[in-house]
């Protein structure tokens, strides 16, 4: 939901009812995760995604009637069924998609959509499964690390999935926990779809030429925090990078010596200049960064790796590098060579071989479970 939210904070802020629409869960080759979102407005634009495109249409139908009736509706599609053949799920996998009426009264978008520009974690806790209480189905609790929003009726259940809310955004993740009526650990009348929203992970990019401003772009584009970072104040300048969300003057290795890094951060050094390069990978190899690529050619790196074993930095941590940086795609330019980086990176956030699709055999989506745990 988090693309959707600039348009949907416009709707609601309008006054409009929201026919919202989630994927709470997938299987197999399903082609959108948990978390995948599909708006109706009541003027009947449309926002979004369940599927790519296979079941949208059939979705929308209920959204329709979901806004008609205020009442939610939890649907699935699978390629065993018929009506998932009629609206074109031919993928082999199955989806469940939960659809609900959303005013500001049950989930204030604008509010949700603040904290999330903020970088504040947050979560999203949305009953969408109660026997006992079909009053509770459709309500949302918004789950911070210090404030709560919303609640259920039974006040053991809300404690139980606030808790369940923030181990889940520890993680980083979306999904379903299963509860009791009242909170129950073991038992799982009550279905609640979690949806995490973390901060941006971030992109370092020491460096400031050419490809550092493609690199910032495309990082951008794939949902990273984007710093480009430089000690020479002529080339690091907002102006050259209008993609980057913020451009740093000074030394890599002293702004990254004081930087905040966690297991999802990218760090790419472009400078290719001993200089710049070997301070900066020294401090780098000691966090807990999940990609470190660094450009230059193979007698570069061979240079690189022969200064660094004489600063000390053992073979252990040089096997870390990712370097020459990026896929073997045959690109030249900054923009292919940017597409490159992305695309080891995509590969080893999602768990994929870097092989051509028609090379492999199995699941075209891999089982998010067995992503490294940087990309979470």
């Amino acid at each position: 939901m988090r693309e959707e939210l600039p348009t949907l904070r416009r709707w609601q802020t309008a006054g409009a009812r929201i026919g919202l629409a989630t994927v709470s869960s997938t299987s197999k080759s399903a082609p959108r995760g948990a978390g995948a979102t599909l708006a109706l407005h009541p003027d009947g634009d449309v926002l979004g995604s369940v599927s790519g495109g296979c079941v949208e249409g059939a979705v929308v139908e209920v959204a329709t009637e979901v806004l008609e009736t205020g009442v939610p509706q939890r649907v699935s599609y699978g390629i065993s069924d018929d009506e998932a053949f009629a609206v074109g799920l031919t993928c082999g996998g199955t989806i469940e998609v939960f659809v609900r009426p959303v005013t500001s009264d049950v989930l204030d978008l604008d509010d949700l959509g603040a904290r999330i520009d903020a970088e504040e974690p947050v979560a999203v806790a949305t009953v969408i499964e109660h026997p006992g209480d079909h009053d509770a189905v459709g309500r949302s609790i918004v789950v911070g690390e210090d404030r709560v929003d919303g609640s259920v009726p039974d006040d053991r259940l809300t404690h139980a999935i606030v808790e369940g809310a923030r181990g889940m955004l520890a993680q980083g993740a979306t999904g379903l926990r299963h509860y009791g009526p009242h909170g129950e650990r073991r038992m799982d009348e009550v279905t609640v779809l979690i949806e995490s929203f973390a901060p941006r992970p971030r992109m370092l990019v020491f460096g400031a030429i050419d490809f550092a401003g493609a690199v910032a772009s495309v990082g951008s584009f794939l949902g990273y925090h984007v710093t480009v970072c430089d000690a020479r104040a002529r080339f690091a300048t907002p102006a050259r990078f209008p993609d980057a969300d913020e451009v740093v003057v000074e030394w890599p290795h002293r702004y990254l010596e004081a930087a905040a890094i966690d297991v999802r951060t990218a760090i790419c050094v472009l400078t290719h200049d001993p200089k710049f390069d070997v301070p900066v990978l020294k401090v780098a190899l000691q966090t807990d960064a999940g990609y470190i690529g660094v450009m230059g050619s193979r007698r570069t790196h061979d240079d690189r790796l022969a200064r660094l074993r004489e600063e000390g930095v053992d073979d252990d941590a040089l096997a870390r590098l990712r370097s020459p940086i990026g896929l073997d795609l045959g690109g030249r330019t900054p923009q292919e060579t940017a597409i490159a980086i992305a695309a080891e990176l995509i590969m080893l956030r999602q768990g994929g071989s870097g092989a051509a699709l028609r090379q492999t055999d199995g699941p075209i989506h891999h089982d998010q479970q067995e992503i490294a745990p940087w990309s979470s």
